[in-house]
């Protein structure tokens, strides 16, 4: 394969985030620069199911213009999925598919861009090319909001959410505080983070001085003290006349089960989360008599990327050429990752991390990033966070109103006589 130019097939996995499309860019346009190498880049529409069900996106369609809008575009531009390959051994059937895929449309570069789950994808199927006899070169492109990836010093998409995060929960407190001798005096903010604390955490940059809101941080490294929770709430409230909240949506209670636990599991097999903001708010109602408001940052905190972080935005891109460079060099079943050289200033290279190493493993808070009292974060978490949120790179402007890309995403045509069910 090292002499004969070869397709590439890229796709997007799990939940989006506002910059996994600075990845797509940054990738594109690295194979674009390699003409004589690698021929097309084709994306998978959904994710891995493009590549099982023959529903590939033509890249080589769209313009330089709109390829290089995709660097302040949200979303997952080629759409993406939660589809988790079983094992060789449970559904030989996947991949002898995608290895029929691969074939028929001349592709010799695999890029998976997503978290654990997707890491692990994309080393299977570096392991069932070697199995099958079929060249083909794996690289996984990190992603995650949660930022739990292991190896990297962080992930792509976590940076823009943890900026978004503290911002909302400062702004929010401002409300709060206006309103609090009279009408709400706690306010309770969810974010996203199963099992890792990051997202919660970044609230706690908002927290310059003492009694800045958040006063409360819940973590899901930390088993929840109802009691202990419930005089820390009315504490704040006797001193800063309200008080402000970051809660994970997995905080567990002392049995090891989600405060908001739904019932049911998704694609991957995780428990399903109901909400856990109301439950905690509406304790505090029922134990202190206090009026409340809740919210759930939801899609809003991976979607805004009218504040992404320019720091991670730049990562991003930069970890997406990185991917091109790394296949083109000859490495298979590896994944670009980030490296921290400096805090202060802040500074950062890309080195390279065995998917091997990286799949299914999940990097949770360090016990020395919360405060003794496991409601807040330490200086330690704070100079680790602090650069990740440095820096505005806003999209342009239309009529008011961010103005983002919709590629054309034409199908390529299919060459294959079967179909596949999922």
């Amino acid at each position: 394969m090292a002499n004969e130019k070869k397709n590439a097939f890229y796709a997007q996995s799990g939940g989006v985030t506002a910059v996994i499309n600075a990845s797509a860019c940054g990738l594109i346009e690295a194979a674009r620069e390699h003409p004589d190498k690698i021929d097309k880049v084709y994306a998978g529409r959904n994710g891995i199911i493009g590549a099982l069900t023959e529903d590939l996106i033509d890249t080589s369609q769209e313009s330089a213009d709109d390829i290089a809008a995709l660097r302040y575009t949200p979303g997952g531009a080629f759409g993406s999925c939660r589809h988790k390959l079983k094992s060789i051994e449970e559904n030989e059937a996947e991949y002898k598919r995608l290895i029929e895929v691969f074939e028929a449309h001349n592709i010799g570069y695999f890029f998976y861009n997503g978290g654990g789950d997707s890491q692990d994808t994309a080393h299977k199927v570096s392991q069932i090319g070697e199995k099958m006899g079929y060249p083909i070169t794996c690289i996984g492109v990190p992603k995650t909001v949660d930022n739990d990836l292991p190896i990297t010093d962080n992930c792509p998409g976590f940076g823009s959410v943890a900026k978004y995060v503290a911002t909302s929960i400062r702004e929010a407190s401002f409300d709060v505080a206006s309103m609090a001798k009279t009408s709400t005096k706690v306010f309770v903010m969810e974010v996203m983070g199963r099992h890792a604390g990051w997202i919660a955490a970044a609230g706690g940059l908002a927290t310059e001085k003492q009694g800045d809101a958040p006063h409360i941080i819940l973590f899901p490294e930390i088993t929840f003290d109802q009691e202990k929770f419930l005089a820390r709430v009315e504490d704040s409230v006797k001193q800063y006349g309200y008080c402000s909240i970051v809660v994970s949506e997995g905080v567990k209670n002392a049995d090891g089960k989600f405060l908001a636990e739904a019932g049911g599991t998704d694609a991957f097999g995780h428990k399903q989360l109901g909400g856990v903001a109301p439950v905690v708010a509406e304790l505090i109602k029922e134990q202190c008599g206090l009026k409340y408001h809740w919210a759930v940052a939801d899609y809003l905190q991976r979607a805004a990327r009218h504040i992404a972080s320019k720091t991670d935005v730049e990562q991003a891109y930069a970890l997406g050429r990185k991917a091109v460079e790394f296949a083109l060099q000859g490495h298979n079943a590896v994944m670009p990752a980030i490296k921290r050289t400096s805090d202060d200033p802040y500074q950062w290279e890309i080195g390279m991390a065995n998917l091997a190493d990286v799949a299914n493993v999940e990097k949770m808070m360090p016990e020395d990033y919360i405060s003794s009292d496991g409601f807040h974060i330490t200086d330690a978490c704070r100079r680790y966070l602090q650069p990740l949120i440095i820096g505005e790179d806003y999209p342009p402007f239309k009529n008011g109103l961010p103005h983002y890309v919709t590629l054309k995403n034409a199908a390529v045509e299919k060459k294959l006589a079967t179909s596949f069910e999922l």
